[in-house]
C-alpha cells in the first residue's frame, strides 16, 4: 500500500480488605485514567480522612481504629514526601495494639500492598513502601471521596462547587504569577548562574527581567552544551572559591559530583521543607539525591519518551507501539528513502548520545546495566553509595537491546550515525519522519511551531518494551544545586534564589513561555499548563503508573566514563566494524575497568 505523505457506586469511606485489592475488586479497571494522588492535593486528602477517622473514633465509643487504613495512609503520606518507614514506625502509625499491627502488616505485604527494600547488606533491616497497587487503590479511593463530597457536601450547602480536596482544587485553580521576595538579595555582582543550552533554560534567559525584579538582584547565565557544561562544573571546582552561585547538574552526574566534593548538601542550607518535596515527581526528587542528602533541586523533569505521529497512524489504520517489535513493524512500513521519509530517529552519534540510547535500551529489555536490586517499578537506584556495582552490559538482555539498535537502523534517516540530541527531533518536526525518542524539553521545535506536520498531530508514550521489559520512560534532565566552593557569605542568599528559580510559580512561567517541562505535580495539573499541550498530561499519567524512572541511567560516580564507553563501542557495532556481542564484551571489559576507578 502507499505510504502516507510525511508532511506536515463506592458509598463506604474506607480502606478495603487486602483480600479485595488482590482479586480485583475495588475498581481496579485496566487502563484507567490517572486519579488525583499528587502533591499537595493528595496530601490534603489524607489530612482529610485521617482527621475524619479520628473524629468517629473519639465521637462514637464503640469505634475502633482501622489498622488498614492507618497504616495505608502513613505509608502514602510518607511515599508523598519521601520519607522512610520502618517496620517499628508503621506499627506506631496504625494504632492497635503490637501484635494486631504485626498480622495486619503481613497481611497488606502478602496482599502486594507493601513493598519492602532492604537497607543493609545482609537484609536484615528492612524499609516499608506503598506498592504501586496500594497507590493505585489510594488514588481511586481519593477520587470517590472527591465525589462524595461535591455530591453530598456540597449539594446540602447549596455550593456544589465549593469543596475542593486534592485533584479538583488543583485542576480549578491556577498557580499565581511569581511574586517579589519580601527582601531583595544581597549577592555582590548579582545572581551567577550555569545552565545547560537547552529551551528551558533558555526561555530563562528570556525571562531574565523579570526574575531580577522577582530577587531584587541582576542575573548573569552562561549555557553550554551538555559535554562542555560537565567540564565546565569540574573546571569550576577547582578554583578557591565558585565563579556561580547555581550551577545546573544533569541528573546522572549527581554521584560523580558529591564524590568529587563539588555540590553542597543542600540541607546544610536551606529548610528542605521550603521546597515542598512531594510536589516533585518522585523520580525526579529522588534522582536528585545521594546517600539520602539532597544535592539539587529539580528544575527539569525531562523523561525520553516516544514520540510518533498520531494523524499518520490514523491514517494508515495502526496503532501506537507497544513494543519494540512493534515499533520494527510500524517502522518499516512509514519508511520511504526513495522519497525522502524514514521511520524513526533516534541518538546514534558516537559518545555521550548513543551511550545514553544504549543504556535506556537495555533498561526497555528490564535489564539495568548494572546490578540492581529489583524492586517495584523497577529496580533500586538510590543506594549506589557502595563498592559493590558491577557491570551487567555482557548478557543476553543487553544483546537483545543492541540487535534492537541493528535493526532501528534499517529504518533511520542516512545521517543517524551523527544524530544525537537535537538532530533527532528536527527531521520529525520538520516531517521526515514518522516517529522519534526524544526528551519532553525538545518538544518545543514542533509544539511551537504552527507550520511543522508535527504541530497538535504527536502523540507520547513510554518506551516501548522489549521481551522481558515493561513501558518505561527514563527520566533527564538537570537540576539546580550550590557549589560547594562557593564562599560562605554567598550561601544563604543563593538559597534563596534557588527556591525562587524552581517554585511552582516561576516553573510554571518556563511553560507559559514555551518550556515542556514540568517537574512538579502542581504545575502539571494547573489548567493554564494542561491548555497548552497534552505532554504534561501524558507525563503526569506516567509518573503515576509509576513509568518514570531514573534507574535506567544510575547516577553512579563513574557513569559519565561508563555512557562514554558504550558510546564508542556500540557506534562500532552499527557501523559493522564489531558484531553485537563483541562490542558488548569489550564495554564488559572497559566497565569493569572503569568501576575499579574511584574519582578523584
Amino acid at each position: 500500500m502507499p505510504h502516507p505523505k510525511l508532511t506536515h457506586g463506592y458509598t463506604d469511606m474506607h480502606m478495603p480488605n487486602p483480600k479485595d485489592i488482590q482479586t480485583g475488586q475495588f475498581g481496579m479497571q485496566p487502563n484507567a485514567r490517572p486519579n488525583t494522588l499528587r502533591g499537595d492535593s493528595a496530601t490534603a486528602i489524607i489530612d482529610f480522612m485521617d482527621a475524619f477517622a479520628s473524629e468517629v473514633e473519639e465521637t462514637l465509643p464503640l469505634s475502633a481504629p482501622n489498622p488498614y487504613f492507618t497504616m495505608a495512609s502513613h505509608l502514602v503520606r510518607k511515599h508523598l514526601e519521601g520519607k522512610i518507614v520502618t517496620p517499628s514506625s508503621l506499627v506506631a502509625a496504625s494504632g492497635v495494639p503490637y501484635a494486631t499491627a504485626m498480622r495486619k502488616l503481613a497481611e497488606m505485604t502478602e496482599a502486594g500492598m507493601i513493598e519492602q527494600r532492604p537497607r543493609t547488606k545482609s537484609g536484615k533491616t528492612v524499609s516499608l513502601h506503598a506498592s504501586a497497587q496500594l497507590l493505585e487503590s489510594w488514588g481511586q479511593l481519593s477520587d470517590r471521596v472527591l465525589r462524595l463530597a461535591s455530591a453530598h457536601l456540597g449539594a446540602a450547602n447549596g455550593a456544589e462547587r465549593d469543596y475542593y480536596f486534592g485533584g479538583s482544587y488543583l485542576a480549578g485553580h491556577s498557580i499565581k504569577p511569581p511574586a517579589v521576595l519580601p527582601e531583595p538579595l544581597a549577592l555582590s555582582g548579582g545572581v551567577r548562574v550555569l545552565v545547560h543550552g537547552d529551551p528551558t533554560f533558555m526561555v530563562m534567559e528570556t525571562l531574565k527581567r523579570q526574575f531580577e525584579q522577582m530577587i531584587g538582584t541582576s542575573i548573569s547565565q552562561r549555557a553550554f552544551s551538555i559535554d562542555r557544561l560537565h567540564e565546565e562544573v569540574l573546571r569550576n571546582a577547582t578554583h578557591s572559591a565558585s565563579r556561580y552561585d547555581i550551577i545546573a547538574i544533569d541528573l546522572p552526574w549527581i554521584g560523580e559530583f558529591v564524590s568529587k566534593g563539588v555540590l553542597l548538601p543542600l540541607d546544610e542550607v536551606m529548610d528542605i521543607e521550603r521546597l515542598d518535596p512531594s510536589d516533585f515527581h518522585t523520580a525526579g526528587w529522588r534522582a536528585a539525591h545521594w546517600a539520602g542528602r539532597p544535592y539539587g533541586v529539580p528544575s527539569q523533569t525531562t523523561p525520553e519518551l516516544f514520540f510518533y505521529r498520531k494523524d499518520l497512524f490514523a491514517q494508515a489504520g495502526l496503532e501506537p507501539p507497544a513494543t519494540t517489535d512493534d515499533v520494527l513493524k510500524v517502522a518499516e512500513h512509514f519508511h520511504d528513502p526513495v522519497h525522502g521519509r524514514y521511520g524513526i530517529a533516534w541518538n546514534a552519534a558516537r559518545g555521550t548520545a548513543l551511550g545514553h540510547t544504549f543504556m535506556t535500551a537495555c533498561a526497555d529489555f528490564g535489564h539495568p546495566v548494572l546490578n540492581l536490586a529489583p524492586i517495584a517499578g523497577g529496580f533500586d537506584a538510590d543506594h549506589l553509595d557502595r563498592d559493590d556495582l558491577l557491570a551487567q552490559f555482557d548478557s543476553p538482555a543487553a544483546e537483545a537491546a543492541a540487535e534492537y539498535l541493528l535493526q532501528l537502523l534499517k529504518f533511520s534517516p542516512p545521517d543517524i550515525l551523527s544524530m544525537s540530541w537535537y538532530e533527532r527531533v528536527r527531521p520529525y518536526a520538520s516531517g521526515r519522519v514518522a516517529m522519534a525518542y526524544g526528551y519532553t524539553l525538545l518538544a518545543p521545535y514542533f509544539e511551537l511551531d504552527a507550520d511543522s506536520p508535527a504541530h497538535d498531530t504527536t502523540g507520547y508514550l513510554p518506551h516501548p518494551a522489549g521481551p522481558g521489559g515493561a513501558p518505561v520512560a527514563p527520566v533527564g534532565g538537570y537540576v539546580l544545586g550550590i557549589p560547594a566552593n562557593l564562599p560562605p557569605e554567598r550561601r544563604a542568599d543563593a538559597a534563596e534564589a534557588l527556591i525562587a528559580f524552581t517554585s511552582p510559580a516561576a516553573q510554571k512561567l518556563y511553560v507559559l513561555n514555551g518550556s515542556r517541562t514540568a517537574p512538579r505535580y502542581s504545575v502539571g495539573a494547573d489548567p493554564e499548563v494542561q491548555r497548552i499541550s497534552t505532554i504534561f498530561s501524558a507525563v503526569d499519567a506516567m509518573s503515576w503508573r509509576d513509568e518514570l524512572q531514573f534507574w535506567p541511567r544510575p547516577p553512579v560516580p563513574q557513569i559519565c566514563n561508563l555512557i562514554e564507553i558504550c558510546g564508542q563501542e556500540i557506534h562500532d557495532m552499527l557501523r559493522g566494524v564489531t558484531t553485537p556481542r563483541g562490542a558488548l564484551q569489550a564495554v564488559q571489559q572497559r566497565a569493569e575497568a572503569a568501576l575499579r576507578t574511584r574519582p578523584s
